[in-house]
């Protein structure tokens, strides 16, 4: 059974930093992208980062750029977003992905996380 589990998720004030872990278990996603996603109360999902196979590359959203950290530990089987000068429009269930495919035109993922709550007050 595959398993992608995030943690670390939490309160924060505004400026906070918080680092989401995500550890997958069942099998490797070593040749694998693995990324985040966010979703807001009322709000679309939306993308956050991503991270390739080869942790060569990484994309970020607009609207965290420079702010935020994606990184991966192949050892650990697991993916990292360190979360910097968090603002409260970050406030979101933040969901693990992996595995993407492109289906008419937009990136599916195989694997999600069950999703951790970060809350950024003000």
């Amino acid at each position: 059974q595959v398993q992608l589990v995030e943690s670390g998720g939490g309160l924060v004030q505004a400026g906070g930093s918080l680092r989401l872990s995500c550890a997958a278990s069942g099998r490797t996603f070593s040749r694998d992208d693995m990324g985040w996603l966010r979703q807001a109360s009322g709000k679309e999902r939306e993308f956050v980062a991503v991270i390739n196979w080869s942790g060569g590359s990484t994309l970020y959203s607009d609207s965290v750029k420079g702010r935020f950290t994606i990184s991966r530990d192949y050892a650990k089987n697991t993916v990292y977003l360190q979360m910097n000068s968090l603002k409260p429009e970050d406030t979101a269930v933040y969901y693990c992905v992996a595995k993407s495919r492109l289906v008419a035109g937009k990136y599916e993922y195989d694997y999600w996380g069950q999703g951790t709550q970060v809350t950024v007050s003000s």
